[in-house]
């Protein structure tokens, strides 16, 4: 009696893929380091209006913090880890495991957050320029006198 062959030994079979627990805790950090840069970008608007708030309650005109050009380069940064985390992730898996990152359900994650962080990286851009530009109307300090 012959026994019908097994999904192994059909070449045109379409089998489940999986991820090394390692890669797909790797793949879901492309979300997260996204989102990181997202709200670093955004808290440099934080940072700012604080500053100006000083700025008034003392009356006079204040060194911009340092830590405001830190978090505004920290945004970019970010944008640009979670691509290249993504891209060096896909070919690792493609290389170790044999599997397409967008393949499995981390992987598509990681893809779409990389596919908006193109947006969030334009963000990113445009709060460090805004970080460096001056202010063109200046400081109010209001009434002081």
């Amino acid at each position: 009696m012959d026994t019908p062959p097994t999904s192994a030994t059909l070449p045109d079979t379409p089998q489940k893929r999986h991820l090394p627990l390692g890669a797909g805790i790797a793949a879901l950090l492309v979300p997260v380091v996204t989102a990181l840069g997202v709200i670093s970008s955004l808290y440099v608007q934080v940072i700012h209006e604080d500053w100006v708030d000083r700025q008034q309650a003392a009356c006079r005109i204040m060194a911009r913090p340092q830590m405001e050009f830190v978090v505004a380069w920290g945004g970019p940064a970010l944008g640009v880890a979670a691509v290249i985390l993504c891209v060096l992730l896909a070919r690792r898996t493609r290389r170790r495991h044999g599997v397409r990152l967008g393949e499995t359900w981390p992987g598509l994650i990681a893809y779409l957050s990389v596919g908006a962080n193109a947006l969030a990286i334009l963000l990113e851009l445009f709060m460090l320029y805004a970080a460096f530009s001056s202010d063109g109307s200046g400081s109010v300090l209001g009434d002081c006198g």
